[in-house]
């Protein structure tokens, strides 16, 4: 199975970015940030590789997406509480962030989400499985 998840992702301006970032309390791994790119420690095995545009194209033979106009793909992070879903969107905003949609409660799971400084689109959220229904 696998053990860990990367997930690339195009910045322009690495220095803005992970002033943004830290501003929520995450951190970097030093050892595998550098001018060109970051690693952004989100959580046990989580990662996320912050790529300045012409080093992630060099990944691909695609056009990079512009994610204030496209979305590519959804980041969601489980927290333990819907107030604090709340505060990492209030402290993300504060950052810079936009939140472009409202909060949605569906009494066992809420969520809310941001929009970073390079449109990539973030729903945080709180889910009690236990309260989940059987099928969604």
């Amino acid at each position: 199975m696998f053990q860990q998840i990367f997930v690339n992702l195009a910045v322009k301006d690495m220095a803005r970015s992970q002033a943004f970032f830290k501003a929520l309390g995450l951190t970097f791994n030093q050892r595998f940030t550098n001018a060109q790119g970051a690693c952004l420690e989100i959580g046990e095995n989580f990662y996320a590789m912050l790529l300045v545009e012409p080093f992630f194209q060099g990944f691909t033979k695609k056009p990079i997406s512009d994610a204030h106009k496209a979305t590519e793909v959804i980041l969601a992070l489980s927290v333990g509480s819907r107030a604090e879903a709340e505060e990492v969107v209030r402290k993300a905003v504060a950052a810079g962030a936009t939140s472009p949609n409202a909060p949605q409660d569906h009494g066992f799971m809420y969520q809310h989400g941001f929009a970073d400084l390079d449109g990539h689109q973030w729903e945080v959220f709180w889910m009690d499985e236990a309260a989940a229904p059987a099928q969604m």
